[in-house]
């Protein structure tokens, strides 16, 4: 993260303690560089996963950054991939590097995924590593967002990997991560909000449901398999079949 190309720790600093679209706007330059930008593996075998269920007219990456995800989309979608993120740094990156060749149009669009600016336009959306940015009571609204975009039958996909466990360091990582971004929360405005413990997979399916999904649950398994048996990594896909559940 510290090496040739990629940010420093002083420029992570004032990212930190920038709003979430600030934060990001600065980072936009350097974040191809970062651990943080979804792996080719990730990636590639999200696309293999989905390949089965298309063919598919239109896509739409949520949070797309600077296009990871859109690129993929490119190799699912027949006519048409679009890319939102309210980071306008983020889309300029984008906009430059992401020049398919042939295939869909693209188009990338500044907006809030809390109030997607579309009509029910796509027949599948993905999401690659957003969701720490959002509070676990912002899932509801969210995901209804998502419904409302997607056309009867469309889906939502996006990868989940298993989180470590007590005995790993990583749990103590994360969890330490997490606990510094509370404080810094708590003692500094506006809020950054990045929370790797905020997802429960649990949570997520039933509020999928609730907003008129449909979930499945698919084993990427090039990622392998944890002592127990599950795979470290899974894609969620759900389905637009019905209208959101009333609260």
């Amino acid at each position: 993260m510290f090496g040739p190309g990629g940010p420093s720790l002083r420029e992570l600093a004032v990212q930190a303690l920038s709003s979430v679209e600030h934060g990001y706007d600065l980072l936009a330059p350097k974040f191809d560089r970062t651990p943080f930008r979804t792996s080719d593996a990730v990636l590639e075998s999200v696309a293999e996963a989905l390949a089965p269920l298309g063919p598919f007219e239109d896509g739409l990456d949520l949070c797309c950054g600077t296009g990871a995800g859109v690129e993929t989309l490119a190799g699912l979608c027949r006519r048409s991939v679009t890319g939102v993120d309210f980071s306008a740094g983020m889309l300029e990156v984008a906009r430059r590097r992401v020049r398919p060749a042939g295939g869909p149009e693209v188009a990338w669009v500044r907006g809030d995924a809390r109030a997607l600016p579309f009509p029910a336009a796509f027949d599948l959306v993905v999401s690659f590593g957003a969701f720490g940015h959002f509070l676990p009571r912002e899932l509801p609204g969210l995901f209804t967002q998502v419904h409302s975009v997607l056309r009867p039958g469309g889906r939502f996909a996006f990868p989940v990997l298993a989180p470590p466990r007590p005995a790993q360091s990583a749990f103590w990582a994360l969890l330490g991560f997490d606990a510094a971004m509370r404080v810094r929360n708590a003692l500094w405005r506006p809020p950054f909000v990045m929370y790797y413990r905020a997802f429960r997979l649990g949570d997520v399916t039933v509020e999928l449901a609730r907003a008129g999904f449909t979930v499945e649950l698919t084993a990427l398994p090039e990622f392998g398999w944890r002592d127990d048996g599950s795979p470290r990594a899974r894609l969620v896909v759900a389905r637009r079949l019905t209208p959101p559940t009333a609260a």
